[in-house]
């Protein structure tokens, strides 16, 4: 990847003396990424990656990408640096971004700030978000159904995170004398201390978890798989590293949506907006199915699935009304 040493004051320089726009307005030109911890090993980090070359590939232009980007200083280097580069759509690869893009879009008002999970937006920052409750329902139903102790764990990264709670409801929906315990590492990459909470649960008779976090998730669930329990994996379809364990996989498709939001740059639809995506979007989806779970089961919770499509009304909310 190519990088240049240039500073914020010579870029607003140039655009300043040449008097017009840098970019050609509402058309890609170069596409850049930002993440704040590394790509291998991360579910997150792969996915989006992959949504970076996807978008290279099918509008014929060059991406940019930046690794371990996560202070005010490397933040606005890197963007200086992209800028440099001809990069008019930004891509900040987590909520972590938000507060920095408001402040750089105003010194580059035709690059296109994109980033995820957060409530800030403007004219030229859109805030991407999941809506990722319905998907930990789904798979709190499979855990409800598969758990033979009555005893499922989440190991998650963050009190806010809406899949949790949707994960709760879920398994209760399916399985109401199921317990569900949840401790929270506050970071998406401590393996350690995911290793350390999955252990705790593991003694405390849990035999389905729901590791929710970035970094840490396949490598938990790889742990579980070992100790002959099961799991449900997170972001992507981890059945494959995990077949004896991993029962579905709640999925949201990041590289998908980054193609979407590309698309709409690319026409000069895409709006200044929180913009949220769901299941109806064809953005989020449960992964493939282990053999062992009953298939009158996965024929229930498929037409569960696509009822929500329908009326974006999950079943406990239906019961209620």
């Amino acid at each position: 990847m190519r990088t240049f040493k240039s500073s914020l004051f010579i870029c607003l320089m140039v655009l300043f003396l040449t008097g017009c726009s840098y970019f050609e307005s509402g058309q890609i030109q170069n596409v850049g990424m930002l993440l704040d911890s590394t790509i291998d090993g991360n579910a997150w980090n792969e996915s989006g990656y992959e949504g970076l070359l996807g978008i290279g590939e099918e509008f014929d232009t060059d991406v940019y990408y930046k690794e371990n980007i996560d202070t005010e200083e490397e933040i606005r280097k890197a963007v200086d640096e992209l800028v440099y580069d001809g990069v008019n759509l930004i891509f900040g690869h987590s909520s972590l971004y938000g507060d920095y893009f408001s402040e750089l879009s105003r010194y580059y008002p035709d690059v296109h700030f994109v980033y995820f999970n957060g409530g800030i937006y403007g004219e030229n920052i859109t805030s991407l978000n999941f809506n990722s409750h319905a998907m930990g329902f789904f798979g709190g139903m499979v855990a409800g159904k598969m758990t033979k102790t009555n005893k499922v764990g989440v190991v998650a990264a963050f009190l806010w995170q809406p899949e949790i709670e949707g994960f709760y409801e879920g398994v209760k929906y399916q399985n109401p004398n199921a317990e569900v315990k949840i401790d929270y590492i506050k970071g998406w990459d401590d393996t350690e201390t995911a290793y350390s909470m999955y252990e705790k649960m593991k003694n405390e008779n849990v035999d389905v978890f729901y590791p929710v976090g970035n970094a840490y998730s396949e490598k938990v669930i790889k742990q579980v798989e070992k100790d002959g329990l099961y799991a449900i994996g997170y972001v992507e379809d981890q059945l494959e590293f995990a077949p004896n364990a991993v029962l579905t996989s709640t999925i949201q498709q990041v590289d998908k949506l980054y193609e979407i939001t590309a698309e709409k740059f690319n026409k000069g639809k895409l709006e200044g907006d929180i913009l949220t995506f769901d299941f109806q979007d064809g953005v989020i989806s449960l992964g493939e199915f282990n053999k062992v779970i009953p298939k009158d089961f996965i024929e229930t919770l498929n037409k569960t699935v696509e009822d929500y499509k329908e009326s974006s009304l999950l079943p406990n909310e239906r019961l209620e009304n």
